[in-house]
């Protein structure tokens, strides 16, 4: 049992005990106050010291109460003993001695009651706020799934758009983009389906993802990605960075006339991992900061809270997307 939790029961149950000694005055005035409140102390505090000290050791239940039925009685008269060497008044010879004994017991099992039904409280409590855990814990992956689910079918819908007006003009070209379309359907299904992705495998989807787009923007679309073995093996949320490239490639690759570059890089920067997506395109522009890269800030901000972020910036030729989450 923690020490925290050890000295509430303590601090409370002096205060009960302070109660019942006033109770006991009020009811037996020609009694000193002082006496009755070693008395109350005195058993009180071995009740609970014995008692719960038992609690912690054994379990609740039929073996619980058949210890307490003796332990309960002996802590009285454990705290009796005490107070008649205290207090200096009463003894065991002394006629109210059963008396002492009786009212000892009365209040004893009143503690005793109190405990149990703390402990069913707690024990409540602690139900309580496991299924609220386990409850945000499932709004947060469902949330996380759907967040994810709206990436995949707008580049889906584009892929396919794409290879049908190809498959009249250039049906080998159409081949080749299907082709490399199932490949990331493999890799993207296995990845989502992982319990344990790496970046590297985000970089591997990556990477197919811009062998398909370069079909269409051949030698205008061109990249590097600038990321060692260590890094590669860091566990990494799926589908985080494809919004970044497809960003940098719509807003800024595209419309360039003679594209661009993409440079992808990564690097743990104490305990933060720092990805940076960087292109040489046309720059800012109010459609740089669109519904992908919001979607992006809303699963960081799903997985990691304030620990994660995006930031967009302005280079001298094109834009850098830098993305910071927990190591």
């Amino acid at each position: 049992m923690k020490m925290k939790k050890i000295l509430i029961y303590i601090f409370v149950t002096a205060l009960f005990n302070t109660a019942i000694a006033g109770i006991l005055t009020l009811l037996m005035p020609h009694i000193p106050f002082w006496n009755e409140f070693i008395y109350a102390q005195c058993i009180g505090l071995s009740v609970m010291g014995i008692n719960v000290m038992i609690a912690g050791f054994i379990g609740k239940g039929v073996a619980r109460m058949a210890v307490w039925s003796i332990t309960l009685p002996g802590s009285v008269i454990l705290g009796l003993t005490l107070a008649f060497a205290i207090g200096g008044v009463g003894g065991w010879s002394d006629g109210n001695a059963l008396n002492a004994i009786a009212i000892g017991l009365f209040f004893g099992l009143i503690g005793t009651i109190t405990f149990l039904l703390s402990e069913r409280i707690e024990v409540e409590k602690t139900q309580r706020r496991l299924l609220i855990g386990e409850s945000e814990k499932r709004e947060v992956v469902a949330h996380l799934k759907l967040l994810q689910a709206q990436i995949e079918p707008h580049f889906l819908f584009n892929t396919l758009a794409n290879a049908n007006s190809l498959i009249d003009s250039d049906p080998v070209l159409a081949k080749k983009l299907l082709e490399r379309l199932n490949d990331w359907l493999r890799i993207a299904l296995t990845r989502a389906r992982s319990e344990h992705a790496t970046l590297g495998d985000e970089l591997d989807m990556l990477e197919n993802y811009l062998q398909i787009l370069k079909i269409r923007f051949g030698e205008r679309l061109r990249w590097h990605i600038d990321v060692n073995e260590e890094v590669r093996l860091l566990s990494f949320p799926p589908m985080l960075l494809q919004p970044l490239v497809e960003n940098a490639v719509r807003h800024g690759i595209e419309p360039k006339m003679g594209g661009g570059d993409i440079c992808i890089s990564a690097a743990i920067d104490g305990e933060i991992l720092r990805i940076e997506v960087s292109d040489t395109g046309v720059g800012l522009n109010g459609a740089n900061d669109g519904a992908g890269l919001e979607n992006v800030r809303a699963r960081l901000a799903a997985l990691f809270g304030a620990k994660a972020g995006l930031v967009l910036q302005s280079l001298s030729v094109g834009v850098v997307a830098t993305l910071e989450l927990p190591n």
